[in-house]
Order: C-alpha cells, then structure tokens, then sequence
C-alpha cells in the first residue's frame, strides 16, 4: 500500500486502521530531526552533488560491505539516487535521511527505513557513514532518531536490521540500539566477489528500550 502525497503540513495516514502516520518530506526538510551531534533530513535532489562528493572519498571504506557503492560511479547516478528517495518518501516505500552534523550541517551519511510494509507495520534499517565520521557514535545516534521517529511519529511495530556476520563495527551499533538477535541468513547478500552471511535483528514497539 503506498501514502499519497499531500502538500499539507499536517501528517497523512495511509489507512487509519493501519495507524501509519508520515509527514511530508517539506515538513521534515525545514524541521528535520535532531540529536545533540547529528540532524536527520528527508533525502532530496539538492542533495546529489554532496552525497557523491562523500560516497567518492569513502569508496573503499564503503564497498567492503555495500554492494550498490561500485554501481554508483557519476554525480548523474547519485541524483536518480536522490530523486528514487524523494519519489519513495511521497510514495510510502521508503524513508530516507540525510545525517548532518549538529552544528554545522556537515553531510556524514545516511540513515533509513526501506521496505516499508504498511500491512504488517514493519520496514527495514538501513545506514551507512562517511569514514571519517566512524567511531564516535554518531551512527548510533543517528539512528537512535531515526527509531524513534518509526515507532513514535510514524507507528511501525516491527524494524528489522542486518549486517555481515564479520562487520563487526555495524553489529556494534545494531547492538546498542536494542535490536534482539533472531538468526543467521546464509549467502544473503553479495558484494563484489563475496557472499556475505547476515545476522538478522529485529525490535518491536512493544521491546523495552535499550539502556
């Protein structure tokens, strides 16, 4: 089930009995959603040229573990990126961030909620941060907003999340942020030349939040 898109201020719900609620990417791009290190922004178009200036110098910091990183190789890819996220957002299948620092508005990376299933109220974590921007605890800051906004401004029940059973810097994060182990997905992803077993995570509304 996709959202419709209102130009409105006010939230949408796709189905109240489904108990959805999104705000429109124009709400969010003014507002965005802070922490005390980092703001969350709605992915946008005007966004491309410091999103490919980012993933370029991060490249090889990046595609050890994303398999998109060597199939986006021009600004021009980068901006259908950026405009797939916009159309996704309006569309409901997809909430996309920009992270920034806070203050200074630095681009750092991105943090999001991709298949969004309005049925079951459940969607997907998603991440990833510029090299220089790790081992601070941005990310999981970063996402700690992002969880926050699903479960409370949104209403998803179920997030699920996934990383490589030997990246451990993102089992890391994933492990702070509350999420409980639910098992092993052999051979799930591959990247470049290697098939990457995931470790799958899951963490409801209804779990307690992490410490």
């Amino acid at each position: 089930m996709r959202l419709k898109h209102s130009s409105s201020p006010a939230p949408v719900a796709p189905n109240p009995s489904m108990g959805l609620v999104l705000p429109p990417r124009s709400t969010l791009r003014k507002a965005g959603l802070a922490s005390p290190r980092t703001l969350l922004f709605p992915i946008d178009v005007s966004d491309a040229p410091e999103l490919w200036t980012t993933i370029d110098a991060s490249r090889w910091h990046l595609e050890r573990w994303l398999p998109w990183v060597p199939y986006n190789g021009s600004l021009e890819t980068t901006m259908h990126y950026a405009e797939a996220s916009a159309a996704d957002w309006d569309a409901g299948r997809a909430l996309r961030f920009c992270i920034r620092s806070n203050p200074g508005h630095e681009l750092l990376g991105v943090v999001g909620l991709d298949s969004c299933v309005y049925l079951h109220r459940s969607c997907e974590l998603g991440y990833w941060l510029k090299r220089e921007a790790t081992g601070r605890g941005l990310m999981t800051e970063a996402a700690k907003a992002c969880i926050d906004f699903a479960f409370r401004t949104v209403g998803f029940h179920r997030i699920r999340c996934a990383a490589g059973t030997n990246n451990y810097p993102s089992l890391r994060v994933i492990g702070r942020l509350g999420f409980r182990f639910e098992g092993i997905a052999r051979q799930a992803e591959l990247v470049g030349t290697r098939w990457l077993d995931h470790a799958v995570f899951a963490r409801l509304a209804v779990d307690d939040p992490p410490p």
